[in-house]
């Protein structure tokens, strides 16, 4: 039997790849995990000379082993198209001593195309495996790149319809303007009146509400979710960090069996622990660096043990990881903890009572592995100015956070090769990268200065930009946090 799922919070039934990809959720509101991790099936060396859908295809078939090839590979193929500006799908371009791996280059010119181009096809694959007769909606809360991707890919897609909350004043201009201007029959956007944790705990708490699921199943509805605590998400993450490895082997910059660093801008946590899953696969991997902006919640609990988001939130020029509740980091709690259902379970129970939770010293031991560290707004703005003078490269505000934590960790003498994750281009956040490089270029106008980037990156300006110059808003609806159930009632027309 291949890879089963189980939940971080219960000994509840196992599910295949397929039924967890359609729950999203576990009914304990337990995140799905693997019942073992799978190891490379190939040496790594051997995947040096392969692109990006083939090392895709041996990677994820090893995670979801219900599906078969042709389904499997449909799927990618559908997934890693045109889409994409560039034929490598992740090129990896060398700056700043190390190698930024740019997962910007699909629909919408952030790291999430990466999963969500390939989610819709795992999804309705997944639905026509289990014999889904319900429409499947799809609920998701958005910091601000996952709304987009998710919409664009799910876009009039045959038996879904998909739901997107958002924090109505927590976002980039860009980032909104390409969500309220999303065509598409069973696309819904709304803007709440609160911050991304807000956004984020509504959409958990209906996916918790029976009663809700019920009312959903008699009117012929089902939910799912887009977000990274659905393992459809997480799993075509993996693919990336393998990907720039056996090209780093394939360019010269390393012999296969040498560690490398990963260094990732962390909000939700699904993007470095993706990383984390390459590592138990076998991938040769030296520190995990979770790097934060200044709601730095990761940074002090890799410190000090402790998780507490009894903070202030800080909305930051890097607002996809202005969070202080990251979901996908359960996943690491469950895995450190010896794969501990109850304790990760207590643990929550914790987070959600008390607003924080300390873990055992034996599970500490268990983060070796990860390095912690945080960029101040003005170290931020600095760390884009100065690679731009120093490589002629821009650089968007999340992989500059990166970009600053990683300078900081090299101070302590390692010398291991470094890969950044750059997560979005820096056309996202045109107006903070602009003012960060050229403090004088305060234009009201965002495109003004979109074209002004265009000319001192020597950067086309990405279509998906050019798409939202002029389209027309066709999303405006704005709630406060508690009435979200309430407008998807609405929207799905559905009486309470």
């Amino acid at each position: 039997m291949g890879i089963m799922y189980k939940s971080t919070r219960s000994d509840s039934a196992q599910v295949t790849a397929s039924q967890a990809i359609l729950k999203g959720l576990a009914d304990d509101g337990g995140l799905y995990v693997p019942s073992s991790f799978p190891k490379l099936p190939v040496g790594i060396e051997e995947l040096a000379g392969l692109g990006y859908k083939e090392i895709a295809y041996i990677i994820m078939k090893e995670f979801l082993s219900d599906f078969t090839e042709d389904e499997l590979k449909k799927c990618i193929d559908s997934a890693y198209d045109d889409k994409f500006d560039t034929k490598e799908i992740a090129p990896l371009r060398k700056a700043d001593g190390a190698y930024f791996l740019e997962l910007f280059h699909g629909a919408t010119i952030a790291f999430k195309d990466m999963a969500l181009s390939i989610l819709p096809h795992l999804l309705t694959t997944a639905a026509r495996k289990n014999h889904v007769d319900k429409k499947i909606i799809i609920l998701t809360a958005t910091s601000g790149d996952t709304g987009k991707a998710a919409l664009a890919g799910f876009a009039d897609v045959e038996g879904t319809g998909i739901i997107v909350f958002y924090p109505k004043h927590g976002v980039s201009l860009i980032q909104e303007r390409q969500m309220v201007t999303q065509k598409g029959g069973n696309t819904y956007v709304v803007g709440i009146e609160g911050n991304f944790d807000d956004a984020q705990t509504g959409v958990k708490n209906m996916f918790n509400d029976k009663e809700l699921a019920a009312l959903m199943n008699a009117n012929g509805y089902q939910f799912s979710s887009a977000n990274s605590i659905n393992i459809g998400r997480l799993v075509p993450q993996i693919v990336y960090y393998v990907y720039s490895y056996a090209k780093l082997i394939h360019d010269g910059a390393i012999k296969a069996g040498e560690p490398v660093n990963f260094v990732v801008p962390t909000g939700n946590f699904g993007n470095i622990l993706a990383a984390y899953y390459a590592k138990n696969m076998g991938l040769p991997v030296g520190k995990l660096i979770c790097a934060s902006n200044e709601n730095k919640v990761l940074f002090d609990f890799f410190k000090s043990g402790t998780y507490d988001r009894n903070r202030e939130f800080i909305l930051t020029s890097s607002p996809s990881m202005d969070i202080l509740i990251s979901s996908n980091l359960e996943r690491l709690i469950y895995h450190i903890a010896g794969n501990d259902c109850e304790k990760t379970a207590e643990l929550m129970e914790k987070l959600i009572s008390e607003g924080s939770y300390r873990i055992t010293d034996d599970m500490r031991k268990n983060l070796a592995i990860f390095e912690g560290g945080y960029a101040t707004e003005d170290e931020t703005a600095e760390t884009i100015r100065r690679i731009y003078e120093q490589d002629g490269y821009v650089i968007d505000t999340h992989t500059a956070v990166a970009a600053d934590v990683y300078n900081k960790y090299r101070e302590s003498g390692d010398k291991t090769m470094a890969v950044i994750a750059s997560t979005a281009s820096p056309y996202k956040f045109t107006r903070s990268v602009m003012m960060a490089i050229d403090k004088s270029c305060g234009s009201p106008d965002d495109f003004e200065l979109i074209d002004r980037l265009s000319g001192i990156s020597k950067v086309k300006i990405p279509q998906a930009i050019e798409d939202i110059r002029s389209a027309k808003i066709l999303h405006d609806r704005v709630c406060g946090k508690s009435e979200m159930k309430s407008v998807v009632m609405d929207i799905l027309g559905i009486q309470i």
